[in-house]
């Protein structure tokens, strides 16, 4: 009986527990590049910033990470934007947002930067594509 008797104390102790949370709601979303601050050229074993421009849809936008996939010497490069749930969203017109990551030069030979721009009319990504020799150091 003792047992009965915990085991619904404990059932009724997590039925009462909400999961009713406060934080907001939201979702992800890929954004389009719209221009790339990058080098000319590399040396190897050095760092260069990185500047990614894209345009906020709304004010219900906020940065939320790259997508950054690397590949041998290749990089595809995406903006993800959390989205949070709201009616007091508004449009905005031409909000270039920048974001800047810093990237280390640890292979010879070029480096091929894809930075997603969105989906065709046959739903096809779109890139733009920047290839980033690697010279030898000036010493």
């Amino acid at each position: 009986m003792k047992r009965l008797f915990i085991l619904s104390f404990i059932l009724v102790l997590f039925s009462a527990c909400s999961t009713d949370d406060n934080y907001p709601n939201y979702d992800l979303e890929i954004l389009p590049v719209e221009s790339v601050d990058i080098p000319d050229e590399f040396e190897l074993g050095e760092a260069y910033p990185i500047t990614i421009s894209y345009l906020k849809p709304t004010s219900c936008h906020q940065f939320s990470e790259l997508y950054y996939v690397k590949s041998t010497n290749e990089r595809t490069v995406a903006i993800i934007d959390y989205v949070f749930d709201g009616n007091d969203c508004e449009t905005l017109e031409n909000e270039l947002v920048e974001t800047t990551f810093n990237f280390i030069v640890n292979s010879n030979g070029s480096y091929i930067f894809k930075f997603w721009q969105g989906k065709n009319d046959q739903d096809e990504d779109q890139y733009l594509i920047i290839e980033v020799p690697v010279v030898e150091p000036n010493n």
